[in-house]
């Protein structure tokens, strides 16, 4: 088993030119394959209960299940660092709060850096996780906000040659800049698009990796486990943008045993899932 990765190696990755890959992942199996497969990071999003529970507001998980679904993933992952989002509530509650909930990730769900959606709204919050020993993974970028105030169309701000206003790219820049000094050893660049997020990359030392409107402008990405190999409802009708269609698998595997159930037939059982 090749050695755990570490945050010295993701900054050494950004130093040699080498891209950081990631996922999301919810569970101690799909953690298992990723890690398997090489991934660097894998990310507990706390977007779990819309993705998986059929929930339809993110704001309804709780801590007690960050750390469940966090404590799952981090037995699958051997090599793959691990980091975890807070619910809604610890960073909004102040940096004490904060602090108080990183503590818990790392002493109960094992995480190796905590992820801050929103981070630049909070940069006291990032020293103090950082003066308490847990790293920080700075989530910024983008936002229909940030776009209206500098007269872009939202869509169309991660699509390659689309201009950006000087001002908003400088703004962008700046609060990367102020995330890393806070002590952020990475950054979540969300929509970043070509000319924003290449000049963001070169302007901090630390490593830049964005999930929705990154590219090979930043140096890594990060992509939802269940949305590159196609599992979910909606993947049955439309698998654009995955690398395999999982629940079409699933869906096919199960009609053809429940029609060997009603034939009479015995089914395949399979065997215990070995370590």
């Amino acid at each position: 088993m090749a050695n755990k990765v570490t945050i010295p190696q993701l900054q050494q990755m950004k130093n040699n030119g080498e891209k950081i890959a990631g996922v999301v992942a919810w569970d101690y199996h799909m953690a298992c394959i990723a890690d398997r497969a090489g991934v660097d990071i894998i990310s507990v999003g706390d977007t779990v209960g819309i993705n998986l529970w059929g929930q339809t507001n993110p704001l309804e998980i709780t801590m007690e299940q960050m750390i469940t679904v966090t404590q799952a993933v981090r037995r699958g992952s051997k090599r793959a660092l691990v980091s975890a989002d807070f619910p809604y509530g610890p960073l909004q509650e102040g940096a004490e709060a904060a602090v108080r909930a990183g503590i818990r990730m790392v002493k109960e769900a094992g995480i190796d850096v905590i992820k801050l959606d929103g981070a630049a709204d909070f940069p006291e919050a990032v020293t103090a996780l950082t003066r308490a020993g847990i790293p920080v993974w700075a989530q910024f970028g983008i936002t229909p906000q940030t776009a209206l105030k500098y007269g872009m169309d939202y869509s169309a701000v991660s699509k390659p040659g689309v201009e950006v206003p000087s001002a908003m790219c400088e703004h962008l820049i700046n609060e990367a800049k102020m995330l890393e000094e806070a002590g952020a050893v990475m950054l979540n660049f969300t929509n970043s698009g070509p000319v924003v997020g290449s000049a963001v990359t070169a302007a901090v030392s630390i490593p830049v990796i964005g999930g929705l409107g990154g590219g090979p402008w930043l140096d890594g990405r990060v992509r939802l486990a269940n949305t590159a190999i196609g599992y979910g409802v909606k993947f049955l009708d439309d698998d654009r943008d995955t690398y395999a269609n999982v629940s079409r698998s699933i869906l096919e595997a199960l009609t053809t045993m429940i029609s060997e159930v009603r034939d009479g037939q015995q089914i395949k059982s399979g065997s215990p899932l070995k370590k």
